[in-house]
């Protein structure tokens, strides 16, 4: 096995692992991996129990040298059973876990970035950062109230795209909390070593017609309908009507009200997933060339089990990954 895996920063584990999956997603915050074990009784193994730290370390496609894949992780569930043999299912995630499972209570002022946001919260609940991207745009007054700390943090990612902004995915790192640009990557990988490679087309989650409308407000108690911004239309005589309703306090003229609504119109759905050998460093928001066309990854999936192990990607446009992830 070309990786490693360690417990409490001092128990290789490696030779005991049975099978390791790793899973990791746009609309997920943590990495996830489940880790397998076969633990016969010689093995002077001590007790595993959630909340140990563990982290898993690889050799990079193309490389020869060892990088953290995993890390800085934590168990969060141990299951086991016994068979004739002790087995250890292990599922780990890395520490933005924290983030989505903790709720707290924000009042931020309007004006400020997603930038500044999340060092207030990495401030508040003393997350390490690295040095983050600056998402420029100026966002407006937020009240989150018993929240999580993710759900937070992406509504602010969310109405920076929805701004016209970039679209960033946060990433824990070894050296701390990283604001990851959607399709940044450095290095982009050519998928040309396809095991299998599924195209699908469908018109489910199309959009030919959208109507922004004003917030609704009542006179005299009395309910009147809610004020038409803008109505963008494209692909309706091929298509069909697929009309979506847009109500966004935060949409004030109706420039900007337009501008939605185009934002929102989109066509037949075009998506491809393949299965290939595993590029161990391919995250979810990576860019990737597939038959010389660039996509964003959505979903990551690896197994480890065996050699270099496989990984299958869920793989789409920039456009349909603002759209999926970013402007509902």
């Amino acid at each position: 096995m070309t990786y490693k895996v360690i417990v409490d920063d001092k128990y290789d584990i490696t030779k005991l692992v049975e099978t390791i999956t790793l899973k990791d997603s746009l609309d997920q915050i943590a990495y996830q991996a489940n880790i397998r074990l076969a633990v016969p009784a010689s093995s002077g193994l001590p007790s595993i129990s959630p909340g140990m730290a563990v982290r898993i370390s690889g050799v990079s496609f193309g490389e020869k040298s060892m990088v953290h894949l995993l890390h800085p992780a934590v168990i969060w569930e141990v299951e086991s059973s016994n068979s004739g043999t002790k087995r250890l299912s292990l599922t780990v995630y890395d520490r933005m876990i924290y983030l989505e499972k903790s709720e707290d209570e924000f009042l931020l002022p309007k004006d400020q970035t997603a930038t500044q946001r999340l060092k207030t919260y990495a401030k508040e609940w003393k997350i390490p950062y690295v040095t983050l991207p600056e998402t420029k745009t100026k966002l407006g007054k937020a009240v989150y109230r018993s929240q999580t700390i993710f759900s937070m943090m992406f509504a602010d990612l969310k109405e920076t795209a929805k701004s016209g902004g970039d679209m960033y995915h946060p990433r824990m790192t070894p050296g701390g909390l990283q604001l990851f640009q959607v399709g940044s990557n450095a290095k982009v990988y050519e998928l040309d070593r396809l095991i299998d490679l599924t195209q699908m087309r469908t018109l489910e989650g199309a959009v030919t017609k959208v109507k922004v409308m004003a917030a609704s407000e009542s006179t005299s108690g009395k309910e009147v309908p809610s004020k038409v911004l803008a109505i963008e239309q494209d692909g309706v005589e091929e298509l069909g009507t697929l009309q979506k309703l847009i109500e966004d306090d935060q949409v004030k003229t109706a420039t900007a009200a337009k501008k939605l609504a185009k934002s929102h119109l989109t066509g037949i759905q075009e998506t491809f997933t393949i299965s290939a050998p595993d590029v161990n460093t391919i995250r979810a928001g990576d860019a990737v060339l597939l038959k010389g066309l660039k996509l964003i990854v959505m979903s990551v999936s690896r197994d480890l089990s065996a050699g270099p192990g496989t990984m299958t990607l869920e793989l789409g446009t920039a456009e349909l990954v603002k759209r999926r992830y970013y402007l509902e």
